[in-house]
């Protein structure tokens, strides 16, 4: 076995956590868990052969075994990993990943996620099942499922992030395009074809994205909500929400307003 698939649409059961001692009393150990998941990170240099599939594990690595699945564990003397045993429940889309990855510039924030979670276990149980989570998302996400697309070029991943950071505040093209470390001719070709939409009109949607869900969502007063999503200017917001949401802000808002 060489991928597992997992749904992570809810976040797991933690049943067990903590760090795995082995390769002491014996070189070797065979088991298999038949309802719970095997989340590893490793420490040490040894073999871990799945459903008989063979994996070389290394410090770094991480490995996620589906339940009921043999696992044989092959040791060159003690050997100490980080372990969760886990219940998913097999809700939201499906994720393919490998067995057996490295966790690369990943590893420092897994192994801390890790940690956290299993300090939190004895009395925050809640807390230790979010940390394992965002553990098992980035775990999901190292590396990319051959049956997906690719995702958009870096440089506009990096120019919406830096667009949402800042919805708040003025935004220009030429300061998006030196955040993502591309001319503003290049920034404004990319985007239209990674997104099928210009620099400007994801502002413009993504801020009265963000005023709609405020204004229904909070009790933010209307020139907060509008200075909240870079549109200061009343008669301006007014407009806005108008031509892109089809009502006034307070109308949206209706009768908390």
């Amino acid at each position: 076995m060489r991928e597992t698939v997992i749904h992570l649409g809810e976040p797991p059961a933690v049943v067990n956590i903590g760090v795995g001692v082995h390769g002491v009393a014996s070189p070797t150990d065979v088991f298999r868990l038949p309802e719970l998941w095997q989340l590893h990170l490793y420490q040490y240099d040894a073999e871990l052969i799945v459903d008989g599939t063979a994996h070389v594990i290394r410090p770094g690595r991480v490995s996620l075994v589906p339940p009921g699945t043999t696992v044989r564990y092959r040791y060159q003397g003690r050997s100490e990993h980080l372990y969760a045993h886990l219940r998913i429940t097999p809700a939201g889309p499906p994720h393919t990943v490998p067995v057996m990855q490295d966790a690369g510039p990943e590893l420092p924030t897994l192994s801390g996620l890790l940690l956290h979670a299993m300090t939190a276990a004895p009395g925050a149980p809640a807390h230790t099942r979010a940390e394992i989570w965002t553990a098992l998302w980035r775990i999901a996400h190292l590396t990319p499922a051959t049956t997906t697309s690719p995702g958009p070029h870096p440089a506009v991943s990096t120019a919406i992030a830096h667009i949402e950071a800042h919805l708040a505040a003025p935004l220009t093209i030429p300061e998006i395009a030196r955040a993502a470390g591309i001319s503003h001719n290049h920034l404004t070709r990319l985007f239209r074809t990674e997104t099928g939409t210009t620099v400007v009109a994801y502002i413009r949607r993504r801020r009265l994205e963000r005023a709609h869900h405020l204004l229904r969502a909070s009790t933010l007063s209307i020139p907060a909500v509008a200075a909240s999503v870079g549109i200061p200017d009343l008669q301006a917001f007014n407009k806005a929400c108008r031509r892109e949401l089809g009502a006034s802000p307070r109308t949206l808002r209706g009768a908390t307003s």
